[in-house]
C-alpha cells in the first residue's frame, strides 16, 4: 500500500516574483529559501516550517476574473497561524481584503497579488 506522509511544498504561478515576494515575505514575513537553483525561469522557494511555498512566474491559465470572492470557494493554500489577529493587523494595514471563515472556525482567506487564494488557520501549536 502506498502512504503518503506528507506535502513537502506548495507552488503557485506569480506574474512578477519581486511583487509576489513583497507579499509573501515582506507582509507574511516567510522567510527566503536562498537554496532554489537555477531553473530557467524566475521564482522564489519561501521556508513555511518544514515545508515550503514556491513562486514560479510561468504563464498562468487561470483566469484572474470570475473567481469566487471568498477563497474558501476556490482552490487555495491552508496556511496555520499563531495569532490571526495580528495577521488582521498586517492585512488591515496593507489594504489587503480578506473573508473569514464562513464555518465559524478560527480562518480567514486572503490573495496574493496574481490572485491565488490562501487560508489561515488559527493553530496555537504554531
Amino acid at each position: 500500500m502506498i502512504r503518503v506522509k506528507s506535502i513537502l511544498h506548495a507552488t503557485v504561478l506569480v506574474a512578477d516574483t519581486p511583487l509576489a515576494l513583497a507579499f509573501y515575505r515582506d507582509i507574511l514575513g516567510l522567510a527566503l529559501d536562498e537554496r532554489r537553483p537555477d531553473m530557467g525561469y524566475p521564482g522564489a522557494w519561501l521556508a513555511v516550517g518544514e515545508q515550503q511555498l514556491h513562486l514560479v512566474q510561468l504563464p498562468n491559465p487561470d483566469p484572474r476574473s470570475g473567481r469566487p470572492a471568498h477563497g474558501g470557494h476556490d482552490r487555495h493554500i491552508a496556511l496555520a497561524c499563531a495569532d490571526l489577529a495580528v495577521l488582521r493587523t498586517r492585512l488591515d494595514a496593507c489594504a489587503i481584503p480578506y473573508t473569514l471563515s464562513r464555518s465559524g472556525r478560527a480562518a480567514l482567506f486572503c490573495r496574493d497579488p496574481d490572485g491565488n487564494a490562501l487560508e489561515f488557520v488559527f493553530n496555537s501549536a504554531t
